[in-house]
């Protein structure tokens, strides 16, 4: 009788301990001691030290895989960033209303689940990789449409492609990037698209204040093509990183699987296992293909612990949108000119700093995730997210423009944006990754980005309306509200994933307290273990 172990709660240094699945698969550390290997490397020193350097090769090129697969992620992150500046002029060139304004920047959003639920059966058929290069020409198409709109209408056009190629990169990248990844640094390398999209939204800030003294009908068309330029990099990426060997497997092409892994799993010896588990997560074990219904008819008919996981990946990706993020983002000119700020370039100088902040924290979660676990800095992110939103809401509803009303709003504005970055914005992808079983991955994680982007859609499209009726203070004490019970979500409903292996993940689900209670403690896994043992005795 096989064994399915459970891992530790980690170690005193966050460092979890080995996950065992079966009686020999072990996952490490990519940088772990190499004593763990056996006494024997020490005896042999040019073994040890050949052992190590593979280690070193496998780690550099798991993460320039990473990095690669992120580059569509900028796309996203430069529009968000971009057209929060840009629009500023679109409304003096092309005399556009403010319900324009509220559809040109909300449309995008919308739309991009259509490219996500196509990403989901795209990925599936031709594969991760090439999925990612058609997000790349689909949405550098709709760029340059909207550089050079000569009406509202063909900018629209334009929206709408890039929209389309926006949904296709952000379902797939961090699926491809967990596909890859060793367990011990998922969390890590997941998060590489959640700071690339803050890096892109940076670069449209930046873009916005250095292209800002061009005429009103040149500077937005600029800032709009430099958005162009990252397709170099994305076809560049292509001729670097593999297929994912999970969806190789699923195609029956085992051979090249097993290379992908010779160059990704640090251990040659865990090799087979991982890919014989792969194998049985693929159903490519005993099970009758034909018997096996399809992806789609199980997701709109559910299991339990397929429901369960649903529920916590669409529930989350939604949490991260409606707390009111894209709002913060777009429309940062805006809340600053509400509290105060006046000038055009006073204004684009203030959102650079909501970019650099938003970058800047990015970096503390990819350190923390994979030590502290998911969900405490789920805690730390909705948490600080509600008490800085509450803030801003008190502060444009009581104070009067002005000095200290600017200054508060910045920096309330500035804690919003550092707080989701360092958990709900990357974690939120993490989740939706690593959550479901490998049939069921894509196809999954893009009904949570349709999620994401129909809640994104609507905030961003709703939220100058709804300013004016409420008062644009009233509209933070509704985010408030929801970021509130986001808390309450995390509590409840999202397990702690750090240091599971993605097969070992779906057991969480099969149990209806593990799911809720989150990761179990180091004595139900002794007891499992022990039970186990008895089991197989037997």
């Amino acid at each position: 009788m096989g064994l399915v172990g459970l891992p530790d709660n980690g170690s005193e240094d966050g460092i979890p301990g080995s996950v065992i699945l079966g009686h020999k698969n072990k996952y490490r550390r990519m940088d772990s001691d190499l004593a763990e290997d056996g006494g024997e490397d020490f005896d042999d020193l040019p073994n040890y030290q050949l052992s190590l350097d593979r280690r070193r090769t496998t780690r550099k090129y798991v993460y320039a895989c990473a990095v690669f697969a992120s580059l569509n992620s900028v796309l996203l992150g430069y529009d968000v960033g971009v057209m929060s500046g840009a629009v500023l002029y679109i409304k003096q060139d092309l005399k556009i209303t403010e319900v324009q304004e509220e559809v040109l920047i909300g449309i995008l959003s919308i739309v991009s689940l259509f490219g996500s639920l196509v990403g989901g059966r795209t990925s599936d058929a031709i594969g991760r990789k090439w999925t990612m290069a058609l997000a790349a020409v689909v949405f550098q198409a709709g760029a340059l449409v909207m550089t050079v709109a000569p009406s509202f209408d063909i900018l629209m056009v334009g929206r709408l492609l890039a929209g389309i190629g926006i949904g296709l990169g952000v379902m797939i990248a961090p699926v491809y990037i967990a596909e890859i990844s060793p367990t011990i640094a998922r969390g890590s390398l997941t998060s590489f698209p959640e700071i690339f999209i803050n890096l892109g939204i940076l670069l449209g800030y930046v873009s916005n204040y250095g292209f800002s003294g061009l005429s009103p009908h040149i500077n937005w068309r600029v800032m709009l093509a430099v958005g162009i330029l990252p397709s170099v990099f994305i076809g560049f990426a292509l001729f670097i990183i593999p297929e994912s060997p999970r969806w190789l497997v699923m195609q029956n092409r085992t051979d090249e699987a097993r290379l992908v892994l010779l160059k990704t799993v640090d251990n040659e010896a865990e090799v087979e296992d991982r890919l014989a588990e792969i194998q049985l997560a693929a159903g490519m074990g005993d099970a009758d293909k034909s018997e096996v219904k399809a992806v789609w008819r199980e997701l709109l008919k559910p299991s339990p612990a397929l429901r369960r996981m649903l529920l916590t990946g669409i529930g989350i990706q939604c949490f991260q949108q409606i707390t009111g993020i894209d709002a913060t983002v777009y429309y940062s000119p805006e809340i600053f000119e509400f509290s105060g700020v006046k000038d055009d370039v006073n204004l684009l100088a203030a959102t650079v700093g909501v970019g650099i902040t938003k970058t800047a924290f990015i970096l503390v979660a990819i350190i923390l995730i994979d030590k502290l676990g998911r969900k405490p800095l789920l805690y730390l992110s909705t948490i600080g997210m509600t008490v800085c939103l509450l803030s801003l809401a008190i502060t444009l509803s009581l104070l009067e423009p002005g000095g200290s009303t600017i200054a508060l709003a910045i920096l309330f504005v500035y804690g919003n944006v550092a707080f989701f970055s360092v958990g709900v914005g990357p974690v939120c992808w993490v989740l939706t990754s690593e959550i479901f079983p490998l049939r069921f991955r894509a196809q999954a994680a893009a009904i949570g980005a349709v999620g994401n982007r129909v809640s994104s859609g609507l905030i961003a499209m709703s939220f100058l309306s709804v300013s004016q009726a409420i008062t644009m203070g009233g509209t933070f004490f509704i985010f408030s509200a929801l970021s509130a019970l986001s808390v309450a979500f995390v509590y409840r409903l999202v397990p702690e994933t750090k240091g599971k292996s993605l097969e070992q993940i779906e057991l969480l689900f099969q149990n209806e307290h593990g799911w809720q209670g989150g990761q179990l403690e180091l004595g139900d896994v002794e007891q499992l273990v022990q039970k186990a043992g008895q089991a197989s005795a037997c």
